[in-house]
């Protein structure tokens, strides 16, 4: 067979037993959460920074840079609303390459998926206890996003994820906000597509078990850019693009129209530093337009305590990171700063 079936993990509701979270936590995440839906859904005009690690690869590093933004989202809380980015798994075009801590919970060594799962939830609880701020993170495996349904915020399904059903699905059965990127090709029909589905209230297959959910309308587009046949990246934040998202949306009957642009990724071209002015690009946009400010509700940035990237290696450098680079602090600090000045 070409399966070899390691051993059996424990189920979501076995694992928050296990692990539970605090009755503090409970109350923070009541309230976090109703302020990023009401972002969403336009009763607040706040703005939505979506703000981390490409990979949350090391839980001292990871904390330690969301105490930094902690300092920060107090000096800005009236214009801005920041989500730390703790993304646990790492998709990877390939199939090769580190992908996520729920895999290795050490990168420099084997796979062990039941102290991944354990590691992912410890590391998003104690995130939560150092900074008073809950987080987002990529639903790559949608098995596996009830074992940190009770502490997310925010969920981003990716470019190679959007367009399969089960993801859609899951979302479906969300209470938060779910953030459906735009595949690679750029098909913004493709995207809204999945938002529609997600919207909707669905039966299916999940986890062994035959469920109903009755639809996530906090369901919304990201815009991440795009690949064109040559490889080549394609930028997909500027105003036309806007005005044309707002268009699509038009067409469509879905509730509470609304977009977060990825400043990094094929937007960039993974050039990490250009997110400084792709996000002061999007908030001229909004500036310029009354319809737009009110459909882009955000902006994504990989940011972390080093700029750059590194290889995993002896040589490893704190709070660097080991997938796509980063803004280090300083820029991000100030980024966040200009973004509650200009929004």
């Amino acid at each position: 067979m070409g399966f070899e079936f390691i051993k059996k993990l424990p189920t979501p509701a076995e694992i928050k037993s296990q692990y539970p979270v605090s009755d503090a936590i409970i109350k923070l995440k009541e309230q976090r959460d109703a302020e990023i839906r009401d972002v969403i859904t336009g009763k607040s005009d706040k703005f939505l920074a979506i703000i981390g690690p490409c990979s949350a690869d090391n839980e001292d590093a990871v904390c330690d840079y969301l105490s930094r933004l902690t300092k920060v989202q107090e000096e800005i809380k009236d214009k801005v609303l920041i989500i730390p980015r703790v993304y646990t798994n790492k998709p990877r075009t390939t199939g090769e390459g580190y992908k996520g801590m729920v895999h290795q919970p050490d990168p420099e060594k084997k796979p062990d998926m039941l102290a991944g799962i354990i590691a992912i939830r410890n590391m998003h609880i104690r995130a939560i206890e150092v900074s008073g701020l809950t987080c987002a993170d990529e639903m790559l495996y949608p098995e596996n996003y009830r074992y940190l349904s009770d502490l997310l915020s925010y969920v981003a399904v990716g470019a190679r994820s959007v367009e399969d059903q089960q993801h859609r699905l899951t979302v479906s059965g969300m209470d938060v906000p779910a953030g459906m990127k735009n595949p690679t090709s750029g098909d913004f029909s493709v995207m809204l597509n999945s938002v529609v589905a997600a919207q909707a209230a669905h039966d299916f297959i999940y986890r062994g078990w035959e469920v109903k959910t009755s639809g996530n309308p906090l369901a919304h587009t990201i815009l991440r850019g795009a690949v064109n046949k040559h490889g080549e990246a394609i930028p997909n934040y500027h105003y036309e693009d806007l005005q044309l998202l707002l268009e699509k949306y038009s067409q469509k009957n879905l509730q509470y129209p609304a977009a977060i642009i990825d400043a990094n990724h094929s937007n960039s071209n993974k050039q990490y530093e250009q997110q400084i002015r792709i996000t002061k690009e999007v908030l001229h946009s909004r500036r310029a337009n009354p319809e737009i400010r009110s459909l882009v509700k955000g902006v994504m940035i990989e940011s972390y305590i080093e700029e750059g990237c590194q290889k995993i290696g002896r040589d490893h450098v704190y709070g660097k990171s080991i997938t796509d680079p980063c803004l280090g602090w300083e820029d991000s600090e100030r980024l966040l700063k200009i973004i509650a000045e200009e929004c």
